[in-house]
């Protein structure tokens, strides 16, 4: 059935104990699946093999910054954002949120450092099986985990995929390139041809990628630190939205403040840069400029970010390119105070455009079952008048 959505966050975070998932790991492998411990303190550690322990530091949303500890941290169990789906649920109700898109905790990392390999993409699967059959089954329309993506190399990763899709996830994250390295290689065509025939919307947030002169796609981006600009230019430089045209990628959390400017400094270090990188790549010559590749490929994410939207307004950045975000439960995060942002950050902000970067492009881009709002209607009828 269609869903109302006001307001779909497009970048949540499930920062939860181990012991709610590590059951759907294969007997086999459940040994190596991280678990958790209660330190001295009642906080929360991490375990998994060769990894130091991991603490999450104390950050609770709605608390006041000024009282927070680096040298205290959280039990999961207990802070916003870290407890059973049906928690999640009502803290989303508490905010004024409809739907998230949902990306793991910082701790996912420790997994891919585990010495049995065959273990990881285990590892993987259960959590994917939990996310689809356990947390996001209490609200479907509204838990839209992303499934993720082992590291371990191109044929995980399209076992994944496909595993992922018959679970029913509304998409999937990558963590590396899909070879499981953080340089993008030929191989990966096959993992693009497969998102592109399953219309499965990809993610991407922190994904490792070489930075520096080596690549002329990281070259031209030098100037820039944002780790998923360089993913993008990696994307158009070596052909492969041009390989691709149907594929897009959504680069969560980024901001869009930076973009424009990304976009104009590419484009002039690109027309200097060409020509030698492509001779010792191995590249073939693109017919466009780079940014304008990646503006019909790309989206944003982004979340106080009012100069962004100012940059928007004005033509610099095509409004279909970008979707808030709340980043629930980081420090980031307004809860439960985000309608009270939006409202401070979208002032003056037409409201079909509003409607559009809050909930339109989410619904659009994740392919979400939407009934028509009243607000989107008049929005809509405005935007065309």
């Amino acid at each position: 059935m269609a869903r109302e959505y006001r307001y779909v966050s497009g970048d949540g975070h499930l920062e939860i104990s181990p012991e709610q998932w590590r059951h759907w790991v294969a007997p086999k492998y459940r040994h190596l699946a991280p678990r958790a411990i209660e330190m001295p303190d009642g906080s929360t550690g991490i375990l998994a093999e060769n990894s130091a322990i991991y603490l999450r530091e104390e950050h609770s949303p709605g608390v006041d910054p000024a009282d927070w500890d680096r040298e205290k941290h959280v039990n999961l169990d207990e802070m916003p954002g870290g407890g059973p789906p049906e928690q999640r649920v009502r803290e989303m109700d508490l905010d004024g949120i409809d739907a998230e898109i949902l990306f793991p905790g910082s701790s996912t990392r420790m997994w891919d450092k585990i010495s049995d390999k065959s273990a990881i993409p285990a590892i993987f699967y259960g959590y994917n099986e939990f996310l689809a059959k356990q947390y996001c089954a209490v609200a479907p329309d509204r838990l839209l985990a992303m499934g993720v993506m082992p590291t371990t190399g191109l044929v995980d990763a399209m076992a994944e995929l496909e595993h992922c899709a018959k679970l029913g996830l509304k998409g999937i994250v990558l963590r590396s390139w899909p070879n499981g390295s953080t340089k993008l290689k030929p191989e990966d065509d096959r993992f693009w041809a497969a998102v592109t025939e399953m219309d499965m919307p990809v993610t991407v947030h922190g994904l490792p990628t070489p930075r520096g002169g080596e690549y002329l796609a990281s070259r031209i981006c030098i100037p820039f630190t944002s780790q998923d600009g360089v993913v993008a230019s990696f994307l158009a430089v070596n052909g492969v939205f041009d390989r691709f045209p149907k594929l897009q990628v959504y680069l969560a959390e980024s901001l869009i403040c930076w973009v424009p400017a990304f976009f104009a400094n590419m484009d002039v270090f690109f027309k200097k840069y060409r020509f030698q990188y492509e001779k010792a790549e191995g590249l073939k010559p693109l017919e466009r400029m780079p940014s304008e590749i990646i503006k019909e490929h790309c989206l944003w994410g982004f979340m106080d970010d009012r100069f962004g939207l100012e940059l928007l307004m004005l033509g610099y950045l095509p409004v279909e390119n970008a979707i808030w975000e709340t980043d629930f439960p980081h420090k980031p995060t307004e809860w439960p105070h985000s309608m009270e942002q939006i409202e401070r950050i979208f002032a003056g902000v037409p409201e079909a455009q509003k409607r559009q970067l809050t909930a339109g492009n989410a619904i659009r881009y994740f392919h979400l079952d939407a009934a028509e709002s009243t607000e989107m209607k008049a929005a809509a009828a405005h935007a065309s008048a």
